[in-house]
């Protein structure tokens, strides 16, 4: 989940692929004056390869944002991507930095990596519109901000409460929504008390740690300075209770783009286990939501099988969600928001690969999916800022259509071997536990699909019935949890358009 305004969460989605062979670097002389990017290929298997680039600021002033423009020839298509934004015309791909790797110091180096099929290699590459060999960089272009007119004074009409809570707590089919009320961005601050009550789960955007490794969470509402209009921590709190009365569920989400979390030690993980407990008893909140994107979670070389990690920020996350679970008992509410690279992914790749070289990130949630699996309430993967993932039809999917959404929910329904190997299957999660995220707008999130398209994907999975050209394996699935979006703000800025569509047709299901 992002913090920005155009695009708010992280669009990390790569497949990788580390097959034996020569690496072949296209470099620019190493003494250019100036920022330079360098490409490599660092994989080849014939039919696609694998390419990075990396970003060198061999100037005197401190880099604040990239772009790294090229063209692929005829023939030669882009796939994948991971460290980087895209935006593509026609064979030219322009790749814009994350929030984590913008900024670089003089001397210091970043990179990017993609995949691509057929045999073709970049040309004419600019770097922020200066050629990549080394030039006077331009400022790299700003995104297309959202519309600057403010949503009407006068809301839409809010869907009544019901009379009497949900039994469990949780309806049977929930619409679980992101809240900033940590921060502001383009869509505006929204006080608890004004959140409507169709909102099942509320995710309290977000708990950040001190700093990347010490497993110290902290959370607090948004600056007035940042968010006029906040609400006191004590109206913040009984806006909390009346919530609870209504049957919802308040979590505190931690992670998000900015709050990279890497318990390496143990250490850490019960400084993360008091913290998070402290702000959890503060506001008397429900449970918790792993959010956790970027660098927080990779598999260490050697790490191989999901079943029984070894990597320490594997192993002492599941370990700490677990005292979590332990301290606060049954009714404690444990939800997941990955990205399809930790999850989906993992059908064709599991950390660095037998080989070594692949992204040790990919797949790094399956363990702690798997470990907690009798704790999980909801696992609502984001189908969004994603590259193609293989399906179980051993098929690409790309994000912005239903096929997408039905193809990645049906691994989590179904199961899948990890990394291809039959040996090693993920086993398929109850109907239950299984929802999926996208974009309430088009500024929340790439991938973003109209209601209708949304709701043919839940169709086809809990009815089978308005399927496209994926048929789910796991046949039908009427306990199929639910939406997840980010953002209600970002769903208020557009008129509540994700709320007053799914909220209906979720109580609608059977």
């Amino acid at each position: 989940m992002r913090r920005h305004a155009r695009f708010p969460l992280l669009a990390v989605l790569a497949a990788l692929a580390t097959v034996a062979g020569a690496t072949l670097v296209l470099a620019v002389p190493a003494r250019a004056a100036g920022p330079t990017a360098t490409f490599a290929k660092t994989s080849d298997w014939g039919t696609g390869w694998e390419g990075r680039y990396t970003i060198t600021n061999g100037g005197a002033g401190t880099i604040t944002g990239w772009q790294v423009a090229f063209t692929l020839p005829a023939g030669t298509t882009l796939g994948s991507y991971w460290d980087a934004t895209l935006t593509s015309s026609a064979q030219r791909h322009t790749f814009t930095n994350r929030s984590w790797n913008g900024t670089i110091a003089p001397g210091a180096s970043v990179s990017f990596g993609f995949l691509a099929t057929g045999s073709g290699t970049p040309t004419d590459c600019t770097l922020n519109g200066a050629p990549c060999g080394g030039g006077t960089p331009t400022t790299p272009p700003t995104t297309t901000p959202p519309p600057t007119t403010p949503p009407p004074t006068t809301p839409p009409p809010t869907t009544p409460p019901p009379t009497t809570p949900p039994a469990g707590g949780i309806p049977r089919h929930a619409l679980i929504g992101y809240l900033h009320a940590s921060f502001a961005n383009g869509s505006g601050y929204l006080r608890m008390a004004d959140v409507p009550a169709d909102w099942d789960i509320v995710n309290l955007a977000f708990g950040e740690p001190t700093s990347v490794t010490s497993g110290d969470i902290r959370f607090q509402l948004c600056p007035a300075s940042e968010c006029p209009g906040v609400e006191t921590e004590a109206e913040f709190v009984a806006a909390i209770r009346a919530k609870q009365q209504q049957g919802k569920k308040v979590l505190l989400s931690i992670g998000g783009q900015n709050g990279q979390v890497q318990l390496t030690t143990t250490a850490a993980r019960d400084t993360f286990v008091r913290s998070v407990s402290a702000i959890i008893d503060r506001y008397g909140l429900n449970g918790l939501d792993i959010d956790f994107e970027g660098h927080s979670l990779y598999l260490n070389p050697g790490d191989t099988d999901f079943r029984n990690p070894t990597t320490p920020v594997i192993v002492n996350l599941i370990s700490a969600i677990r005292a979590l679970k332990q301290r606060y008992g049954a009714g404690f509410v444990l939800t997941m928001a990955p990205e399809t690279f930790f999850v989906q992914l993992g059908y064709q790749f599991y950390g660095s690969g037998p080989w070594g070289g692949q992204d040790p990130r990919a797949g790094s949630y399956l363990p702690v999916i798997h470990a907690l699996r009798d704790d999980l309430t909801v696992l609502h993967v984001q189908d969004y800022n994603s590259g193609p993932i293989m399906g179980l039809d051993n098929q690409y999917h790309t994000m912005g259509g239903a096929d997408f959404h039905v193809a990645m929910t049906d691994m989590l329904l179904a199961g899948f071997p990890v990394a291809g190997n039959a040996s090693a299957v993920f086993p398929p999660l109850r109907e239950d536990q299984v929802a999926f995220g996208a974009p309430s707008s088009v500024s929340a999130g790439n991938g973003y699909l109209a209601p209708a398209g949304v709701q043919a994907a839940v169709t086809c999975l809990v009815r089978g019935q308005s399927c496209g050209s994926y048929t789910p394996r796991s046949g039908t699935n009427p306990a199929f949890r639910g939406l997840m979006t980010w953002s209600i703000n970002w769903d208020r800025y557009y008129n509540w358009e994700f709320r007053l569509n799914h909220g209906p047709f979720l109580r609608s299901l059977p």
